[in-house]
C-alpha cells in the first residue's frame, strides 16, 4: 500500500494512494473534528471496495477539489501500483477474501 498526504483546502488533510489487496486507488479527506479535540472527521473516503478507483486519474479527480495536488502525482501513483504487480497475497489477504464485496 502506498499513501501520500497533502495539506488540503479549508484545513483538510488529503491522503491518496494505492491499495494492492483491494486493487484500487483510494482517497481520504479529513478535517479536525469541530467538537472532539484531537479527533478527525471524515469528509470523503473512496476506494474502500475492490476496484472502486481503478486508475490514478480517477483518484486524483476525487481528491482535486480538496487540495492543490502536484502535476506529477499521477505518475507517482502509477509507479506505486506497478511496484506491486508481482506481489501475491499473504495469509491475511487470502483469509479476508471471502468477506470482501466484489463489484
Amino acid at each position: 500500500m502506498s499513501r501520500h498526504t497533502f495539506a488540503g483546502k479549508a484545513g483538510t488533510t488529503v491522503a491518496i494512494g494505492w491499495d494492492r489487496p483491494l486493487a484500487t486507488f483510494f482517497v481520504q479527506v479529513l478535517r479536525p473534528h469541530r467538537t472532539m479535540k484531537g479527533e478527525d472527521e471524515t469528509v470523503e473516503w473512496q476506494g474502500t471496495e475492490p476496484g472502486e478507483l481503478p486508475t490514478a486519474a480517477a483518484a486524483i479527480a476525487v481528491a482535486a477539489p480538496y487540495a492543490d495536488l502536484p502535476e506529477t502525482l499521477g505518475a507517482t501513483l502509477e509507479t506505486d501500483r506497478l511496484k506491486t504487480v508481482a506481489t501475491s497475497d499473504g495469509p491475511a489477504q487470502i483469509a479476508a477474501r471471502p468477506f470482501l464485496k466484489r463489484s
